[in-house]
């Protein structure tokens, strides 16, 4: 075990290279945490686009679709899933060019397991979730923060990842208002407005998806302050 830092973290490993892939992963789930494989980059770009991980490994060079296309297409979905890039290429200006595609770590080819463990769990942390709770439970609207799961009245919801953040936070702040500055800063891990509609659109598909089909709304707007999750009982 890693010294306990990587507890209930996620990993999706997209690299070409079968023999490493299965030494990686193995050494991963060895560490506690899951892993997932992709050998392509298609399949690691539907793979990262349709579940929610803590960390992304993506070597760069890859068939179907090569690593620094699927970073940049991750990004372009709003999936902000901090990556670490693995690459032969270990030049400055490659990783520079990495790191301008969305990646948020590089590390050149041959490497130490024990330091690509190091750097995951410091970009795990950088997701950062402290928390103890693994349930958030609303009225009668759950999220299991270790299988992704949300259901209401029993019923399983379906979102896409930033739904499911955007989600988490609110009901993490269930009965407080939550501004447009805390959903900025943690949701989109922006420190900036970027002057767009986007939290309002997320919204509005997250409050379709939890409350078509239910009597009881949840999701309120508060004017001129934020947003709120509540049940009223």
């Amino acid at each position: 075990m890693a010294g306990g830092n990587v507890a209930h973290m996620k990993i999706l490993v997209i690299e070409d290279d079968l023999e490493a892939a299965a030494y990686m992963t193995k050494a991963f789930r060895e560490a506690g945490i899951v892993a997932d494989h992709a050998s392509d980059g298609e399949s690691g770009l539907f793979m990262g686009s349709e579940n929610t991980y803590d960390v992304m490994v993506i070597d760069r060079m890859l068939p179907r679709r090569d690593g620094l296309s699927v970073i940049s297409e991750l990004r372009k979905r709003g999936i902000d899933t901090p990556v670490l890039i693995l690459s032969a290429l270990g030049q400055v200006d490659d990783r520079v060019t990495g790191l301008r595609a969305g990646g948020d770590d590089y590390l050149p080819k041959p490497y130490a397991f024990s330091e690509l463990l190091a750097r995951v769990e410091v970009l795990g942390r950088r997701k950062g979730k402290p928390e103890q709770d693994m349930m958030y439970r609303v009225g009668d609207l759950e999220l299991d923060r270790l299988s992704h799961e949300v259901k209401r009245a029993g019923k399983e919801i379906l979102l896409q990842p930033r739904e499911f953040r955007l989600l988490e936070y609110l009901m993490k702040n269930a009965g407080q208002v939550v501004t447009r500055t805390m959903l900025l800063e943690n949701v989109w891990d922006y420190h900036f407005d970027p002057q767009t509609n986007v939290i309002d659109v997320h919204v509005s598909r997250l409050r379709s998806k939890i409350e078509k089909d239910f009597d009881k709304p949840l999701l309120k707007t508060v004017r001129g302050a934020g947003y709120m999750i509540k049940d009223e009982g």
